[in-house]
């Protein structure tokens, strides 16, 4: 995006690149939701917090920001505590379902995340007393192409998600 071949990304936070040089703004906050195996312990469970899976290891994306994989992680946890580390890291978001599905980690998703519902081996259970990630709209900082700003305004007004 800082290099120019990108006007406009709609991501969630914590940003997984740099965001010197940015205007972000924020759509809305979405919550996290624990991803497990359909046969995990947890997984007929209606809602979780970090007290739940506080000593299972939650899966982590490899070339990620500290910043970025700490807040997957839940790394520290709410208690101040390092969060385990996991057996693997892995490539890709595929890799992470797999590690999920074979039963060795479990991971932090966003709620809304569609992928994680296309597999019925895998379960997502809301989480209470984490931080949201939000959902935001990414753009060059003093972009003057008006067709960014108008995005931008379009995405705050068509971007938004239903109660």
């Amino acid at each position: 995006m800082p290099e120019g071949r990108i006007d406009a990304l709609v991501v969630r936070t914590p940003l997984p690149i740099p965001g010197d040089g940015l205007n972000v703004t924020v759509l809305y906050d979405e919550p996290r939701a624990l991803l497990v195996s359909a046969l995990h312990r947890l997984a007929g469970e209606e809602s979780v917090t970090p007290d739940d899976f506080a000593d299972e290891p939650l899966v982590a994306c490899a070339g990620m920001a500290a910043l970025w994989t700490g807040f997957w992680r839940l790394d520290p946890r709410p208690d101040g505590s390092p969060a385990p580390l996991g057996p693997m890291l892995v490539d890709t978001f595929e890799d992470k379902l797999e590690v999920v599905a074979d039963g060795r980690a479990i991971a932090l998703v966003p709620a809304d995340d569609r992928r994680c519902t296309l597999r019925d081996d895998l379960v997502t259970i809301p989480v209470e007393g984490v931080e949201p990630c939000q959902v935001v709209v990414a753009t060059r900082f003093a972009d003057a192409n008006p067709l960014v700003a108008r995005f931008r305004e379009s995405a705050k007004n068509f971007l938004v998600r239903e109660a």
